[in-house]
């Protein structure tokens, strides 16, 4: 059994030792982004990120499973991927918690207005605003109720928040109030405070949040993306966003990244920006190499992906 790792995970001589010990052959490239220089007719299994964004899948002729790094599933060429009736594994949950905890800050930073107050604290100036949010009572919408979104319900409803959800399959859920599917979306968005979305990158959900969409938002809302940028029209974003037609945004992923310098978005005041960041956290790796040491010992018993 040949398995292909990349440089998409820093393993360290431990981890590796691990995966020694389950009785593979273990291949390894560092730079995704090169075309591979050797045979990869006979690899059996891959964990990566963006390998197959510069390497031709279909040259991975004996290939059984996938274990991507990432929570997103956009990378990957999936009706291939489904035809060949390969085994394809996310980093679900990995990312879930620094994620959830971003989305909360997010909030509060435009609630409390902590921009303000840390350019009067870098020029010295003493001065009161009384144009503060609570948090506590809101009505908060996650648009795509999975790990993230479920993080994110957990923790605002330690707030004090009403949390709804919007999914393209709703299910039962304790953590949200109800789940709803996303045909009626536009009339959840018009009771929302803070909608964040965390739905996946799909041919149904690229582009979802146009001009149309966002106008059911209401004027005092706060939309946070930690998703896929091209969920939402940018263009329709800012223009609402200038014509203080939502209260303001908090944005870590963007249609094309990095973001372009002379978008108007980096000068709103009512717009936090961030670098595809909200999943960091200290505790991403251990998590992560769990999730592929599991799904690879799982694979090589000869389990199969749900």
């Amino acid at each position: 059994m040949k398995i292909l790792l990349t440089g998409a995970y820093k393993y360290t001589e431990g981890q590796l030792s691990r995966l020694k010990a389950l009785g593979a052959d273990f291949l390894y490239v560092e730079d995704e982004r090169e075309e591979l220089s050797f045979d990869v007719s006979a690899v059996d299994a891959v964990v990566c990120n963006g390998l197959f964004l510069y390497n031709d899948i279909k040259k991975f002729k004996n290939l059984k499973f996938i274990q991507l790094t990432s929570a997103g599933l956009d990378r990957v060429p999936a009706e291939y991927i489904k035809s060949k009736n390969i085994s394809l594994f996310n980093a679900r949950g990995v990312y879930s918690v620094p994620m959830a905890e971003f989305a909360v800050l997010g909030t509060l930073l435009i609630y409390k207005k902590s921009f303000f107050f840390r350019e009067n604290q870098k020029n010295h100036v003493w001065q009161k605003n009384r144009e503060l949010f609570e948090l506590c009572g809101k009505t908060v919408l996650t648009v795509g109720c999975g790990s993230v979104g479920s993080e994110c319900a957990r923790r605002y409803k330690a707030l004090g928040c009403r949390v709804l959800g919007v999914d393209l399959y709703p299910t039962e859920n304790e953590l949200y109030e109800k789940i709803y599917p996303l045909s009626v979306l536009p009339s959840i968005l018009s009771v929302s405070d803070t909608v964040i979305l965390t739905l996946p990158l799909t041919d149904e959900t690229r582009g979802l949040f146009d001009g149309e969409m966002l106008s059911h938002m209401k004027n005092t809302a706060v939309l946070i993306n930690i998703s896929r940028g091209a969920v939402v029209d940018e263009d329709a974003l800012t223009a609402a966003l200038s014509e203080k037609k939502l209260y303001g945004a908090v944005l870590d992923v963007f249609e094309s990244e990095p973001l372009s310098q002379d978008s108007p978005l980096w000068d709103m005041e009512n717009v936090v920006i961030t670098p595809h960041n909200s999943f960091v956290s200290e505790k991403n790796s251990e998590r992560l190499f769990s999730v592929i040491y599991g799904n690879l010992s799982g694979f090589l018993k000869g389990d199969k992906a749900e």
